[in-house]
């Protein structure tokens, strides 16, 4: 059974987009696999983005909120469909109440004409709502159309493809064979996020309509860039001059080459941020840059660098070691 998202990030239902977002980046530092080496590091970040992708979006956490574990596994015309099989079935009728999430129940209940009621406890869900629409009576049977079903597969994206989006052809393997498909990856697209192709799902009866297909991101890792949800990580490199007495240097980002200002006396490992400057959000805030200073020193000093640092030593009474 899956881990209800709000348990993943630590997070309790009533949570504020701020707080879920703090809980996020806290764990994502902790768990990413570029800096946590346990073996189970990288399943556990990926654990973490996918409860963000949805708790982060307002839309899909109130589907989340509603339909628990279920609700990708829930058409987007919920409703519209229910009151269809309703009417169809002569007197049933069905409302959804709080799912609470990882629970193991989708929340669904059902009222039969003369006023009993059950929710699904006990009952196969998939068999309970595939009986009202996807089995069932031929179409003159008095049931109608049966839509087809939704259906879901990944994506693998690198994170410069997903920063500026675009048009690309992907070939699916299934039943029926290889099919390829036109899709156009949304600018700012992160880890987790579903991209939907409406239509390319499952066949429906006929003159009912197709289900989509959803398309599961999946950011492959870059040795250049560190990704915490919207949030971009890379290193700095600098010189020892430029971190000692502060430069205008270029940094790389997936959008192409930017600038930041190395303030006097950075030593490694100092962060800088760059407003803005991470993924793009189409519906929000952007996320920010984050470049981390390393310093570096020549590998093979020439006889005068050799030379100007030795002054160096001798001038200065810097000593790193020393408790300040």
């Amino acid at each position: 059974m899956a881990r209800d998202y709000y348990d993943v990030l630590g997070v309790t239902r009533t949570a504020s987009a701020e707080e879920i977002q703090q809980a996020f980046r806290k764990l994502a530092r902790k768990h990413h696999p570029d800096i946590n080496k346990d073996p189970g590091a990288e399943e556990r970040f990926k654990e973490i983005n996918d409860a963000y992708s949805v708790l982060s979006d307002p839309a899909t956490r109130q589907r989340y909120d509603r339909f628990g574990e279920n609700f990708r596994q829930i058409p987007q015309d919920y409703d519209e469909r229910v009151a269809a099989g309703a009417g169809a079935r002569g007197g049933w009728s069905a409302g959804v109440g709080g799912a609470g999430g990882g629970g193991g129940r989708s929340g669904v209940r059902f009222r039969t004409a003369d006023g009993v009621d059950f929710d699904d406890s006990g009952v196969d869900f998939e068999d309970l709502f595939g009986g009202i629409f996807g089995r069932g009576r031929s179409a003159g049977g008095g049931w109608g159309p049966v839509p087809g079903a939704d259906q879901e597969a990944e994506i693998q994206l690198g994170v410069e493809e997903a920063y500026r989006g675009g048009k690309r052809g992907i070939t699916l393997g299934g039943p029926s064979g290889q099919r390829t498909y036109d899709v156009n990856i949304p600018r700012g697209v992160v880890d987790g996020q579903r991209i939907r192709l409406a239509g390319e799902g499952g066949r429906g009866s006929p003159d009912a309509p197709p289900g989509d297909l959803y398309l599961r991101v999946r950011i492959k890792p870059d040795g250049r860039f560190r990704l915490e949800g919207r949030d971009i990580h890379v290193v700095l490199l600098v010189t020892p001059w430029e971190a000692a007495l502060g430069a205008t240097v270029p940094v790389s980002t997936p959008g192409g080459t930017a600038k930041v200002t190395v303030p006097a006396g950075s030593s490694s490992g100092r962060r800088l941020r760059l407003r803005g400057e991470g993924m793009p959000n189409p519906r929000g805030e952007d996320g920010d840059l984050y470049a981390e200073v390393r310093i570096m020193v020549p590998p093979e000093a020439t006889a005068r660098e050799r030379e100007l640092f030795e002054e160096l030593a001798a001038a200065s009474a810097f000593d790193p070691r020393r408790p300040r």
